[in-house]
């Protein structure tokens, strides 16, 4: 294998997390739930080929952060991606907030979070963060087109030249950056606030269905 793609089906690439779920989750249960989340995550930005995600819809939460895992971003034009976290009154608990100033920078970077809105794929294209926006009908193709081009480079000179990009933007204590969003968003779980949204989006949600 010398390259990976990661996709949705229908309507989302992934709409983040179950909230119900969320809701009769204790902390202990909650943690392990986020700390597999981190661990998927570092498995993609670590791995030996390149890692493409080939969003086709929704992208929030941890739906956004397994993209921002990926090296390179293909989105169609309706593809919509964001952190939605804000309105649980909570934060992204598997490395978003560090990844994403990253790739667009700090005061980028804070509108997504504090705002919690879903952004189009053109605006994170103009913003840097999407390597290839396509039109939704040719969607298919450019990707498989994308990844091809990508699979006939030699897979070593992939591996260290990866290896040497992500060494540009981390350092030591990154990985206690990453801890530290997971302390917190563990800590607002717990917060009365939090667990009243969490449950005020489950009434909202069964209402609707």
């Amino acid at each position: 294998i010398n390259v990976g793609v990661i996709t949705g089906s229908e309507r989302a690439f992934m709409a983040g997390a179950d909230i119900k779920e969320y809701g009769n989750q204790t902390l202990e249960q909650f943690n392990a739930f986020q700390e597999k989340g981190i661990r998927l995550y570092d498995a993609i930005e670590n791995a030996d080929i390149p890692w493409i995600a080939a969003v086709n819809g929704f992208a929030l939460g941890g739906g956004f952060e397994i993209a921002m895992a990926c090296d390179l971003i293909v989105a169609n034009e309706s593809a919509k991606m964001g952190f939605p976290e804000v309105f649980l009154s909570l934060v992204p608990g598997g490395g978003g907030t560090q990844r994403l100033a990253q790739k667009i920078g700090i005061n980028r970077a804070k509108e997504v979070l504090f705002t919690g809105g879903q952004y189009s794929a053109k605006t994170f294209y103009d913003w840097g963060i999407v390597n290839l926006l396509v039109e939704d009908d040719s969607f298919d193709q450019e990707v498989s087109r994308f990844a091809e081009k990508l699979s006939r480079r030699p897979k070593k000179a992939i591996k260290e030249l990866k290896r040497l990009a992500n060494l540009s933007i981390t350092h030591p204590s990154f990985q206690q950056h990453i801890e530290e969003e997971g302390n917190t968003v563990a800590r607002l779980f717990l917060n009365k606030g939090a667990q009243e949204a969490i449950q005020r989006f489950i009434k909202k949600n069964e209402k609707s269905e």
